[in-house]
Parts: structure tokens; C-alpha cells; sequence
């Protein structure tokens, strides 16, 4: 099987994106984005997932962060897409419940080349720090239409919002890793009926 990587560039006159993905990694992480507690989630998706991950942006920060972080999450789709190759072999689907204190989430993932994302949660105030909650779901909307993904994501209860988003991110990690994973059963088989996604 050849090496499940990608090394992708994006630049628009808003952001200049660089990102290194390694699906069959041990959990390395290297962080630059701009945003600080992206940058702490970013890490929960390495971690969880096992991937090795880099990523840097220059972006229009000065602005606000909507820019960086929609368009890192475009692009991480974009290296999901592009390491999953045709996606034979894969186990395609993936789903995790990841406690955090009072917090749990659960997130449910298709690689099924049809993107969507259905998300659900409710936060109490518009900022964990500086980071606008309304971002979360911007960066997964751009990760799933690019990574051409069917992406289901609840908060089912919690208090604390910054235990909520961080959920959201270590079960999506967890998620990525199952779906992503060859199935040995079923490792030269395309994983749909239709025999392509």
C-alpha cells in the first residue's frame, strides 16, 4: 500500500495555508496557525487521531481569525481527501464519545464523497478566550465539504464551552482515526456498493 500522505498548499488574498498529513502516524503535532486555541485543537485531532499533522497560516488575524480558521479546516479537508487517495480499504465509516468533565460529545463520520455536516450545540457565551464559538462549526463545515465527508456532531450535555468545543475535537480525532483505518478484511475492496465514493 503506498504511503497514505499529503503536503498541500492554499493561498488566497485572506490566508496562506501549509499543511503535512501522515494518516499512519503516532500523534505528532505541529502548530502555527495564528490562532492560539485552534492551535490547542488542532493538537486534540493529531493526538487522537494518531496523525502526524503540521500545519502553518499566515492569515488576516487582524481582522478577525473567521478567515484562518475556516480555510485551515478547508485545507486539512483538502489533505484528508488527497492522503485517502480512491478511499479503497478504509472502514470508511467512524464514530467516538468523548467525555470532558461535566462535557460529552459524540461525533459520527462518513467518508461517503457526498459532504455535509450536521451540528448541534449550544453555547453559553460567544468567545472561549478570544477564540468566537461560532468558528467551531466554520471549520468543520469547510473540513467536510473539501474532505467530501457526511459529518454528524452533538453536544449531548455539558456546562463548560470550552469543554464542549475541545469534545467536539478530541471525539472528531477519534472519529478520523476509525474511519480512516484499513480494514484488513477488506483491504483491496472499495467500501461501497457502488464500487466507488
Amino acid at each position: 500500500m503506498s504511503a497514505r500522505i499529503a503536503k498541500l498548499e492554499r493561498k488566497t488574498l485572506e490566508t496562506s495555508i501549509a499543511v503535512e498529513l501522515s494518516l499512519d502516524g503516532s500523534g505528532n503535532g505541529d502548530f502555527t496557525s495564528g490562532v492560539p486555541f485552534l492551535d490547542h485543537m488542532l493538537d486534540q485531532i493529531s493526538r487522537h487521531g494518531l496523525f502526524d499533522l503540521k500545519v502553518a497560516c499566515d492569515g488576516d488575524v487582524h481582522i478577525d481569525d473567521h478567515h484562518s480558521v475556516e480555510d485551515i479546516g478547508i485545507t486539512l479537508g483538502d489533505a484528508f481527501s488527497t492522503a485517502l487517495g480512491d478511499r479503497r480499504g478504509i472502514a470508511r465509516y467512524g464514530h467516538a464519545y468523548v467525555p470532558l468533565d461535566e462535557s460529552l460529545s459524540r461525533v459520527v463520520i462518513d467518508f461517503s464523497g457526498r459532504p455535509g455536516l450536521h451540528f448541534h450545540a449550544d453555547f453559553k457565551r460567544p468567545k472561549v478566550g478570544n477564540f468566537d464559538v461560532d468558528l467551531a462549526s466554520e471549520f468543520f463545515q469547510g473540513f467536510a465539504n473539501h474532505a467530501k465527508a457526511t459529518l454528524h456532531m452533538d453536544v449531548i450535555r455539558g456546562d463548560n464551552d470550552h469543554h464542549k468545543i475541545e469534545t467536539l475535537f478530541k471525539a472528531f480525532g477519534r472519529a478520523l482515526r476509525m474511519a480512516c483505518a484499513i480494514d484488513e478484511r477488506a483491504a483491496d475492496a472499495m467500501p461501497s456498493t457502488k464500487g466507488s465514493l
